[in-house]
């Protein structure tokens, strides 16, 4: 059960005797996870090439995203019923056994099977982290360390690329996965005490309480699990619809085309159904209507990860196609925002007793940055103008995104931490997911990457970034019920 600190206490060091163990190890666990996501990006045109199966890169690069999905709605369940231990030791395993399945993988069913792995392992342990840190940690430490976390992005996102491109070519892509067992094994022996510490101080974490209606407790696994691979499978084909869109401008192209066309526009017009209808029962009370409390806060996390997705997946694209800049320059772009994105959270724990104003003020930066990112599609703004906007963008995102994770964990009991961040995670992954279906489409609309296409897409993410101002509010209630439970 998580300790809540009385006014009189002094404000605990998060790198003091009873917490390092659990700071260094989580932080530890996330900056191996980064790595290992940078690592693959980097790495998978080789192997794929290795393995003679460039064919196969959507059905790799897809498979993680299944199996992430569903471990997450899992993950939630297990955590609330059994708590963190469990998940986080399921989770390294899959870590463990996925990695090796890649590294030695010689054939694509092969590779396919280690990336199922690892999207069943990132689902599994990004629960375990949040629901560890929420129940084992003093809630005025959390801010701290989600800044923490942000942080441990930054390294693997500078350094990452050019290091696995480096031991790829030295030595062969296998040593890049197969470096990432040896290293679980130091961060495994720094996380131990704290899932031990956990263990022994919350018991009450596995006792059955008096849930509410909604609560996992009243919802068992085999009826979460059906939903969870439907989101998943619907996932899978948006994106597999999102690189292959529908072609034409409107011109005639003779009734192949068309037909190719409709069945184009049924796939995603059924695929959306079915990830709204799977979307109703996974995520928490009132995420599709933004109600005030939790819901709004899921709700959020969704328009936070689309709008930022709308621009930050695009980017590199609108800077190589119609700026005509090589990869260091796209490359930069993803350099920025691990900084920035860094430091808005650093940001947000310093002033978390205020968080309303974080949400405003990140959403607006958010938004305000990526207006003036767009500037060099709908306008012929320079280079370097874009470049600071997604500097700003990166800092509203951190704001943001790590204010919404310590609210979940500040408004939710423990029979509840498992579901609601888990929640919080599906958002985000549907929500980004729709929207790059949505842009795939409008590239096919236009018929090919072109200022137009980019245009549309940039402003659709503007209006999202808009909107999640607007709906700023419904995260009131959640920040109440996050001030009674302090």
């Amino acid at each position: 059960m998580t300790r809540h600190a009385t006014a009189t206490e002094p404000v605990p060091r998060l790198l003091s005797r009873d917490h390092a163990p659990l700071a260094l190890g989580v932080v530890a666990l996330v900056t191996l996870g980064a790595f290992e996501n940078r690592a693959v990006s980097t790495a998978l045109p080789s192997v794929l090439g290795e393995l003679d199966s460039i064919a196969g890169y959507g059905v790799v690069t897809a498979a993680p995203l299944a199996s992430y999905l569903v471990a997450l709605a899992a993950a939630g369940w297990w955590a609330d019923r059994r708590g963190p231990a469990p998940v986080l030791r399921a989770g390294m395993l899959a870590f463990l056994v996925g990695m090796l399945a890649t590294a030695t993988a010689a054939t694509l069913p092969l590779l396919v099977a280690g990336r199922l792995l690892g999207g069943l392992a990132e689902g599994l342990l990004d629960v375990g982290v949040m629901v560890l840190v929420a129940r084992a940690l003093d809630p005025r430490l959390r801010p701290r360390v989600m800044a923490l976390f942000a942080a441990a992005w930054v390294l693997p996102s500078v350094l990452g690329p050019a290091l696995t491109g480096a031991v790829t070519e030295a030595v062969g892509w296998r040593w890049v996965f197969a470096a990432g067992p040896v290293v679980l094994a130091p961060v495994w022996l720094a996380l131990r005490p704290a899932i031990a510490a956990s263990e022994a101080a919350a018991p009450a974490a596995r006792v059955q309480a008096a849930p509410d209606p909604t609560s996992a407790e009243r919802r068992p696994l085999r009826r979460v699990l059906p939903w969870a691979f439907v989101a998943a499978t619907a996932l899978v084909t948006l994106s597999v619809v999102a690189e292959r869109p529908a072609s034409g401008s409107g011109a005639d192209q003779g009734a192949t085309s068309a037909l190719g066309s409709g069945a184009h526009v049924f796939v995603l017009a059924a695929s959306l159904v079915a990830l709204a209808l799977a979307a109703r029962r996974l995520l928490p009370e009132g995420s599709l209507r933004a109600a005030c409390g939790i819901g709004g806060v899921v709700a959020l996390r969704g328009l936070l990860s689309a709008a930022f997705m709308g621009v930050g997946a695009f980017l590199p694209l609108v800077l190589t196609v119609l700026r005509h800049h090589g990869p260091l320059t796209a490359g930069i772009s993803l350099s920025i925002t691990g900084v920035t994105w860094s430091a808005g959270s650093a940001l947000q724990s310093r002033f978390d007793g205020r968080p309303m104003l974080l949400l405003r003020l990140g959403f607006g930066l958010l938004t305000a940055g990526l207006a003036t990112t767009s500037l060099i599609v709908w306008a012929d703004a320079p280079t370097a103008v874009g470049l600071t906007g997604w500097a700003v963008a990166g800092l509203g995102i951190g704001l943001t995104s790590s204010t919404l994770s310590v609210l979940t964990m500040g408004a939710s009991d423990d029979a509840d931490q498992g579901r609601h961040n888990a929640g919080g995670q599906m958002a985000a992954s549907m929500a980004s997911a729709v929207f790059l279906a949505v842009a795939g489409g409008v590239l096919g609309w236009f018929g090919a990457p072109s200022r137009e296409a980019f245009g549309v897409i940039s402003g659709l993410a503007v209006a999202l970034g808009v909107l999640a101002m607007v709906v700023t509010g419904r995260a009131r209630c959640a920040v109440d019920v996050a001030v009674r439970r302090a």
